[in-house]
């Protein structure tokens, strides 16, 4: 129903489903460009066109309560940020424990201009042994999906090529403030 669901709103909206690679049911979601708060709207419709299970990081905090599993029941995964294991432990134990999860991450971090991405997604996927794939919308087309699937190979910078290869041509709803894609500390030592 779902599926219906979505494809009939996509095309209310007059928006095209493009599907790449398929998502695997364990991956570390990019989600990009992220410039506008409806963004995460048009991810959740074209996963759900899809079949896409995904999921989204909190502050864990706000799994406190009644809250709690309401926030769960959409796809939250709660995470401390003052835990040992840091939050790429966190979420890598996560992805571990699930059968079926598409990790979000916009690695801009923000919707506004920023000088480089985060590399979370990246040190996520690594470190839990998942692919990584990457979710586009193109505001200038009303294209949206799901584009290439890879597994990391610790050299990043290499990696990143394929990254900024595919979101070239990807224009967000206000691409003046979609940053250079480019990781802060991708001239850095491959990851071990």
């Amino acid at each position: 129903m779902r599926r219906q669901l979505a494809a009939g709103l996509l095309r209310i909206l007059g928006w095209k489903a493009v599907e790449g690679d398929s998502v695997p049911d364990r991956a570390v979601i990019v989600a990009a460009p992220h410039t506008s708060n409806w963004d995460f709207f048009y991810l959740i419709l074209f996963a759900w066109k899809f079949g896409v299970s995904l999921s989204f990081i909190g502050k864990h905090t706000i799994f406190i309560g009644p809250m709690g599993p309401v926030m769960r029941a959409f796809g939250g995964v709660p995470v401390d940020r003052s835990s040992p294991s840091g939050l790429v432990g966190q979420l890598a134990e996560e992805l571990a424990r699930s059968d079926r999860m598409g990790l979000v991450v916009p690695p801009e971090g923000t919707r506004s201009w920023r000088p480089h991405w985060k590399s979370g997604f990246y040190r996520v996927a690594q470190v839990a042994g998942v692919p990584v794939s990457l979710s586009f919308l193109d505001y200038t087309d009303k294209i949206g999906g799901f584009g290439p699937c890879f597994k990391v190979t610790g050299d990043m910078k290499q990696d990143m090529d394929l990254v900024r290869s595919f979101y070239s041509d990807k224009r967000g709803r206000h691409p003046e403030l979609f940053g250079p894609i480019v990781l802060a500390d991708e001239e850095a030592a491959p990851i071990e």
